[in-house]
């Protein structure tokens, strides 16, 4: 006899083995987990790219004047930019403090990349907006400074 187990949606049904039974415990995966790799996966990309332009800054700057060439922008006031949004937007990801106001500045980043710079990069570029475009719309998570914000927030309010 088979003993009932409670599924995601707190419905009673009986354990399904091999791929049907893990294909039922998948929702049960919590959105926190995605939210915080979300976070990690991507903030790792930004962050590494803008610890490398600060380690060289006359090679940064001379690749925003020679390669990248942003428009209206002058060269040194693009890296400048680019540096402390990666840098800066990166680090915010990784705690989940003020999640979604720094996804901002990397999908304007992307965008000018996209559009000015790499045209062709599209595939990495829309992988990289789809993440940004989850984490602005859906939040940090549960595993976030945000969320702690929040939960004391709630609390004094509630202690009023």
């Amino acid at each position: 006899m088979m003993t009932p187990a409670a599924t995601y949606e707190g419905t009673m049904t009986t354990p399904q083995p091999g791929v049907a039974g893990w294909l039922e415990r998948l929702p049960r995966v919590p959105l926190a987990l995605h939210q915080l790799l979300f976070r990690l996966g991507i903030a790792s990309v930004f962050l590494k790219a803008g610890m490398i332009k600060a380690s060289s800054w006359e090679s940064t700057v001379a690749l925003f004047r020679d390669e990248y060439r942003v428009p209206v922008l002058p060269p040194e006031i693009a890296a400048t930019l680019a540096t402390t949004f990666e840098l800066t937007c990166s680090t915010l990801l990784i705690l989940g403090l003020a999640t979604r106001a720094a996804t901002v500045p990397l999908l304007g980043m992307i965008a000018t990349i996209q559009l000015f710079v790499y045209p062709d990069a599209w595939s990495e570029h829309t992988v990289w907006s789809s993440i940004l475009l989850f984490i602005l719309t859906r939040g940090p998570g549960a595993v976030s400074l945000d969320q702690l914000i929040a939960r004391v927030r709630q609390s004094l309010t509630r202690g009023l």
